[in-house]
Parts: structure tokens; sequence; C-alpha cells
């Protein structure tokens, strides 16, 4: 059996609340967006992650705030 270990888990939070979460584990930064129970994708660094989450919200969305959990 394979288990991921996550190192990190940053939540994304906009005016109403989560928006989606970025998980690091050992393939990279794991973009869900909230009520999805698949990954949008997996990018190479938290600054790509955090972009392809934004580009994923609602069209005009301000940025998200991130906080490390």
């Amino acid at each position: 059996m394979s288990t991921t270990k996550t190192l990190a888990l940053w939540v994304a939070y906009g005016q109403n609340g989560v928006v989606g979460s970025i998980r690091h584990d050992e393939d990279g930064y794991v973009v869900t967006m909230a009520g999805s129970d698949a990954a949008t994708g997996t990018y190479p660094n938290l600054a790509s992650a955090k972009g392809a989450l934004h580009s994923h919200m609602a069209p005009g969305s301000d940025w998200p705030g991130f906080q490390e959990h």
C-alpha cells in the first residue's frame, strides 16, 4: 500500500470563507478547491500552486488569504 506524507498544508480563504487548500507532499504542491473530491492539479512550487488556486476561483475574485496549518 502506498501512502503520501503531507509535509505542509495551507488553507485559502476568500471573502465568504474557505475556497480551497494546498497540500505539500513528495510529489509537489497539490491544489484542491473547496467542495471538490478531486485535486485540481499538482505544481512544482507554492507560488504556482497559489496562482493556480486563484485562477480556479470565480472571475474577478480578490486574491485569497493563505494560512498554513
